[in-house]
């Protein structure tokens, strides 16, 4: 189990994230939700250890990460928002270069790498560099990156952006799948739709803060509102929507 408890990052004067205290369990897939800013890829980047957090401690199956650092990021998998890869390289020695710095055994991955990149249609581009490569084809190098080691965490942040429909499909499926074996999945995104689909348990940050922390179905009935979708605008935008897309239209339609 993902465990973060009171965790704050402050950046000189900013509070970034505020007080957040969330549980991730296996079998079940957590999404991580809130508008820009809210301080949603700052927790992504502590509990991946990429950022040290203000205050606050984050546990992974009972033991603070920061005890044993390297032995829980080689049970992490992760996917971050923006797809930084070395253009350089192709799609297959990058992933062959994730295998080497893992340690992983060389035989071994090397048929993962090559059953991953068939079953993400990109064995027929593995030689091209990644330059070449499309955002969702980039898209597909890093979540296969992030599975080369079988994690028992995995980590997504924006994991949709850029595929096609069907990859999505498949994504969405995959993620379900691995949940059901026992990894423990939180997933950040801005597609309320997928995340309502995928996710048993969302949590709702805004401003820094936890607004929303229970399952999807609980959160509809109390709040008397029938999608995702409502439940975030309720709690986590502070626009009038409406109001401001007759603002737009009659802006430009003028």
């Amino acid at each position: 189990m993902l465990e973060l408890r009171h965790i704050s990052k402050r950046f000189k004067s900013i509070c970034a994230v505020d007080d957040v205290s969330l549980s991730a369990r296996p079998g079940e897939i957590t999404g991580y939700l809130g508008p820009n800013g809210s301080g949603k890829s700052t927790t992504m980047k502590m509990i991946t250890g990429l950022l040290q957090p203000t205050s606050g401690h984050i546990f992974f199956n009972g033991q603070p990460i920061e005890t044993d650092l390297m032995g829980y990021k080689q049970r992490m998998g992760y996917v971050p928002e923006e797809p930084h890869l070395y253009s350089h390289l192709s799609g297959l020695e990058y992933l062959v270069m994730i295998g080497q710095l893992r340690n992983l055994p060389e035989r071994a991955t090397a048929e993962r790498i090559d059953g991953l990149l068939r079953l993400l249609s990109l064995h027929g581009d593995r030689h091209a560099p990644i330059s070449a490569y499309s955002k969702g084809m980039r898209q597909k190098v890093l979540l296969s990156a992030a599975l080369l080691h079988n994690p028992d965490l995995l980590l997504l942040d924006e994991p949709f952006s850029g595929l096609d429909v069907g990859t999505g499909l498949i994504l969405r499926s995959l993620i379900q799948e691995l949940a059901a074996r026992g990894k423990v999945v939180l997933f950040s995104s801005h597609e309320l739709e997928t995340v309502e689909r995928v996710c048993s348990h969302v949590v709702i940050l805004h401003r820094g803060r936890i607004v929303a922390d229970d399952t999807i179905e609980r959160l509809r009935t109390l709040m008397s509102v029938p999608t995702l979708e409502g439940i975030f605008q309720q709690l986590a935008v502070e626009q009038d929507t409406g109001a401001i897309s007759c603002d737009i239209a009659d802006l430009v339609g003028a």
